[in-house]
């Protein structure tokens, strides 16, 4: 069920509900299965708690999404260094580079529920009251996201809390793209990705 906030005002309607995510293979993604990325207990996951990550890694949905609502939980652990990962929206891989660059629903290391522009403008778009995060977040548990895309605005939910109501002033910015999950380098992190689904948005 759709929160009140994501679910009310739309010129958009709402296709089915299609879960990405079988909980048992990564059909459908691409990424670094070899190294990075792996299946376990119905989720996706990637790290280590005894060896630090060596560099920003992303698990990339195959389709390209515009507007649509991106349901997920994660969870996210670590030890020591930038404990932090998140998921990519409209976003592409950079060529012959292992990073991607677009907009992220950030988490971890105190960026839970904020907005970030990965690799083009570098900073966070957007981010919740530092209050709010305290009462929303479980850190080391199940965190439920709930983002939503529609034209120029994104909305972000954080466990049932909107977090992020963010308007897109720069029309250049392309509003089509991929979704994917990322684990952030330099930390002794595990991140986990389940129960991932999408519902694509279209003209009423």
């Amino acid at each position: 069920m759709l929160s009140a906030s994501l679910a009310g005002d739309s010129s958009l309607k709402a296709a089915e509900v299609i879960r990405v995510f079988d909980g048992k293979t990564l059909e459908g993604w691409e990424g670094d299965t070899t190294h990075t990325w792996r299946v376990e207990e119905e989720a996706i996951v990637a790290g280590s708690l005894e060896t630090s990550v060596p560099r920003n890694e992303f698990l990339c949905l195959r389709e390209n999404y515009g507007d649509f609502i991106l349901a997920l939980e994660y969870k996210i652990e670590g030890t020591e260094g930038f404990v932090n990962g998140g998921v990519q929206i409209r976003s592409e891989r950079i060529p012959n580079h292992h990073e991607m660059i677009g907009y992220q629903a950030d988490g971890g290391a105190g960026y839970d529920g904020a907005l970030y522009d990965e690799s083009r403008r570098n900073k966070i778009l957007a981010k919740p009251e530092a209050e709010v995060l305290k009462a929303t977040l479980k850190p080391g548990e199940w965190n439920r996201y709930l983002i939503r895309c529609e034209g120029a605005r994104i909305t972000l939910e954080l466990n049932g809390v909107k977090t992020v109501d963010y308007l897109e002033a720069d029309d250049s910015i392309p509003r089509t793209g991929k979704i994917a999950m990322q684990i952030h380098g330099a930390g002794k992190t595990v991140v986990r990705y389940r129960n991932i689904t999408v519902q694509r948005l279209g003209p009423k």
